[in-house]
C-alpha cells in the first residue's frame, strides 16, 4: 500500500487518492464477515507521518502511531470484523500493541468491538459517554478516563487534543485534533453534502455554533469524518448552510401557525438538490427539526398538551 504524507501530496491529491483506495481489498480476519458481505473493501491509508485512516463498508476510523505508542480512534460496525482485522494489521505493520483507544461518541456503529483492545489499551471518552454505553449495553470498551471540555494526550512530543464543543451529534461527541500533523478527526460531523447520519439526537443550535468554530480552527489541513472520503475544512460550512436554512424555514412556518404536515410540503429544500439522497432524508429531518423547535419556542397561543 502506498504511503501518503503531507509532503508527498497536495490536499486535493490526498482526497483523490483516498477515493481510489476505498475500493482496495483487505484480508479478511473474520470468515463470517465475508460470508455476509461485510468487510470486502478493508483498507488503511496513511494520511500524514503519524496519522492513518482505516475502514470498510463506507465507515471509517483513524489511528495515530509513533515510537511512543498507538492510539486508535473509534471502532466499526459490529458485524464487519474490521476491528479484529485492524488489531492484526497494527501489530504486523508497526510491531506495537495499542496504547489508547479514543471513543468519539456512543453510537454503536462507531465504537463496536473496541473492547478487543482492552487487553493493552487505556480507553478515553467524554464524561457523558459512559452512561450511554452502560445503559444500552453497547458491544464496546468502556472509558477508563473521561473528561469534560478538553484533554491533551501525548505520544512522546506528539500532542493530541480532545475537544468537547457541547451537545452536537449526541451529548458526548468529541473532536480529535493533532495540530502538528494538521489533522482533525471529526466523526459524523465533517459532513459536507452528506446527509447521513440523521440528526435525531442533534442539538441543532449548538451544532451550528460548533460547525462554524471547527471551520475556523487553526492547524487543520485534513479532516477525517466517519463516512465518505477525506475532507477539507470548508465542509463544515457546507453542512452549516443546509442545517441553518432548514432550521430557519421550519421555524418560520411554525411561527405562521403551520402544522407539521403542512411544513413537510412547504420545506422542499429545492436549492439544496445537489445534496445526495435528500429525498430519502428530508421528511425525517423535518420531523426531527419540528420536534426540536417545538421544545425551543413558546408561541403566543397556548399549546394544548392534553385533550
Amino acid at each position: 500500500m502506498t504511503d501518503i504524507t503531507k509532503r508527498q501530496l497536495s490536499r486535493s491529491g490526498v482526497i483523490a487518492l483516498w477515493a481510489l483506495m476505498l475500493f482496495s481489498v483487505g484480508s479478511l480476519a473474520d470468515p463470517d464477515a465475508g460470508k455476509y458481505g461485510w468487510g470486502q473493501n478493508r483498507a488503511i491509508s496513511r494520511i500524514t507521518d503519524s496519522v492513518y485512516r482505516f475502514g470498510s463498508d463506507g465507515q471509517y476510523g483513524a489511528y495515530i502511531v509513533n515510537a511512543h505508542g498507538v492510539v486508535v480512534i473509534d471502532g466499526h460496525y459490529c458485524a464487519s470484523g474490521t476491528m479484529a482485522w485492524l488489531k492484526q494489521e497494527i501489530k504486523a505493520r508497526h510491531q506495537q500493541d495499542v496504547s489508547y483507544v479514543i471513543l468519539s461518541h456512543d453510537h454503536p456503529d462507531h465504537i463496536c468491538r473496541t473492547e478487543l483492545f482492552e487487553d493493552t489499551a487505556t480507553v478515553i471518552g467524554h464524561r457523558n459517554i459512559r452512561p450511554h454505553i452502560l445503559r444500552e449495553k453497547r458491544e464496546s470498551a468502556v472509558p477508563d478516563i473521561v473528561f469534560d471540555e478538553q484533554m491533551d494526550l501525548y505520544l512522546g512530543d506528539l500532542k493530541i487534543n480532545l475537544m468537547f464543543l457541547g451537545p452536537t451529534h449526541s451529548d458526548n461527541l468529541i473532536q480529535v485534533h493533532i495540530p502538528t500533523e494538521k489533522v482533525l478527526v471529526a466523526i459524523d460531523f465533517a459532513r459536507g453534502k452528506n446527509l447521513f447520519p440523521d440528526y435525531r439526537d442533534l442539538d441543532v443550535h449548538n451544532a451550528l455554533k460548533a460547525l462554524k468554530s471547527l471551520s475556523r480552527l487553526e492547524d487543520v489541513e485534513f479532516v477525517l469524518g466517519g463516512h465518505g472520503p477525506v475532507k477539507t475544512q470548508d465542509n463544515f460550512m457546507v453542512y452549516h448552510r443546509y442545517l441553518q436554512a432548514q432550521r430557519d424555514r421550519v421555524l418560520n412556518h411554525m411561527v405562521e401557525g403551520k402544522s407539521l404536515e403542512e411544513i413537510k410540503t412547504l420545506v422542499t429544500m429545492d436549492d439544496f438538490r445537489d445534496y445526495p439522497r435528500i429525498d430519502e432524508y428530508l421528511n425525517s429531518q423535518i420531523e426531527t427539526m419540528y420536534n426540536y423547535l417545538w421544545r425551543y419556542r413558546e408561541p403566543n397561543q397556548p399549546i394544548v398538551m392534553f385533550r
